[in-house]
Order: C-alpha cells, then sequence, then structure tokens
C-alpha cells in the first residue's frame, strides 16, 4: 500500500469496486472472526481520541431524560446516529493503520 493521498476519483472508484454485491462476504467473515481483537483496538481508540467522555455521558442523559417522549425518542435516534458515524471513522482509521501495518510486515519479494 502506498503512502500517497487519494484523489476523489480514487476514492469514488474504490467505493464503487467495493459495492459490487458479493464482494465484502470475505472480508466479513473474516472481520467477524477477529471482532473481540477488533473491538479491543477501536475501544481504545475511541477512548484515547476522548470521543465518550463526559459530554457524551451528558448527551446521553439529555436525550434519556427530557419531558416529551417524542422529541427524547428523536434525542436519541440523533445519538445513535453520531455514535454510528464516529464508529465508522474511527473503524475506518483502524482498518487504514491495520492494512498499512499488514503491508509493512509482509516479506519483500523480488517482485515488489
Amino acid at each position: 500500500m502506498a503512502d500517497r493521498p487519494y484523489t476523489d476519483a480514487d476514492l469514488d472508484a474504490a467505493i464503487a469496486a467495493i459495492s459490487e454485491p458479493g464482494r465484502l462476504q470475505t472480508v466479513q467473515e473474516l472481520v467477524a472472526q477477529l471482532a473481540p481483537s477488533l473491538h479491543r483496538v477501536l475501544d481504545a481508540a475511541i477512548a484515547e481520541g476522548g470521543w465518550f467522555d463526559n459530554a457524551h455521558r451528558q448527551a446521553l442523559r439529555e436525550a434519556a431524560g427530557g419531558e416529551d417522549p417524542a422529541a427524547r425518542v428523536q434525542a436519541v435516534q440523533n445519538l445513535i446516529a453520531e455514535e454510528t458515524r464516529l464508529g465508522m471513522m474511527v473503524g475506518v482509521a483502524v482498518g487504514f493503520e491495520l492494512a498499512r501495518e499488514l503491508e509493512l510486515s509482509r516479506p519483500t519479494t523480488q517482485e515488489d
């Protein structure tokens, strides 16, 4: 994996490629096997980033403690959406770093 900036075209092409039906099945199976280890890495990255600190706990209390049931549901849905986006963002960063580490640790051959 080359350390270079990716263009929008590079990213669009890669996203289109991995969006093909069945493309992610093998990787999903691998991730399922590695889930406990990856979970620990993701938890550590989120903790180190301070993502779920006191401000997050306060937002959770506010979302769950509202008086209007409809507003409470909307606040909880918004919080879940934010947490999902955050988890995906950190997860992608972990995935990129894992791929880079695997590439760095791969023995080089004369073909490389």
